[in-house]
């Protein structure tokens, strides 16, 4: 699945940013100042973002920890990277930017005080093994912060599932020419683990003392929130 994922996010990368802001009407913005709120980070931490793209967690972050922090973005697809150091320094920003697969992280255990993962996890061959490398990295009593897609319930998710399986693709197809990604992005979010059964994946992990999950906006995305061993 990484070579099939890491083609498409390559293939929908110059697109992406301009594509995310229209069909999520800017509400992303505030599912990030959440995660980051609810991670603990604060002036001077040291954080480590996976599946960074192109950047936009990592740079709420870097906000967050001021200039005696220091936040070092990650991802395994190049394309998605490409643009993101010129976008943290536009915004005044200094962001360190790598490419890395966050089942394989290049870095020594306990090297940060909070990791992240926003829209990434679902992607990845082994989301158990990510949380564990996530965690490894982190210090004992540090955050690993999950941001990712629910399945909302009632009549605000009938409205959800309804526009993520045909307004997203036709949109996003519009606007990337590559229909099929946004026809796997609501696909892979309708069948991931989300809520207490990803807190259950949490607890297989066995890297976490504490863990929580935090609905968004009626449960269409969710912060889960690890305390590190």
């Amino acid at each position: 699945m990484s070579t099939e994922v890491r083609q498409m996010f390559s293939s929908i990368a110059p697109r992406y940013d301009v594509t995310n802001e229209v069909l999520s009407f800017g509400v992303h913005r505030l599912w990030r100042r959440t995660a980051v709120r609810l991670s603990g980070a604060k002036e001077g931490s040291t954080v480590l973002d996976c599946a960074t793209g192109t950047g936009d967690l990592a740079m709420v972050f870097k906000r967050k920890v001021g200039g005696s922090g220091r936040v070092v973005g990650t991802d395994f697809c190049p394309e998605m990277l490409e643009s993101a150091p010129a976008k943290a320094a536009k915004a005044g920003l200094q962001v360190e930017f790598q490419v890395a697969d966050a089942l394989a992280l290049p870095f020594s255990d306990n090297s940060f005080d909070v990791a992240s993962i926003a829209f990434g996890i679902r992607n990845v061959d082994d989301p158990v093994k990510c949380l564990k490398e996530m965690a490894r990295v982190v210090r004992p009593g540090g955050r690993v912060v999950v941001l990712e897609f629910g399945q909302p319930n009632g009549v605000f998710g009938g409205l959800f599932r309804f526009y993520s399986k045909s307004i997203m693709p036709a949109v996003g197809g519009l606007l990337t020419g590559n229909r099929a990604a946004y026809e796997y992005l609501p696909r892979t979010s309708a069948a991931f683990p989300s809520g207490d059964k990803f807190v259950e994946l949490m607890e297989q992990s066995g890297a976490y003392s504490e863990r929580a999950a935090h609905p968004l906006t009626f449960g269409t995305a969710y912060v889960y929130v690890g305390t590190v061993r």
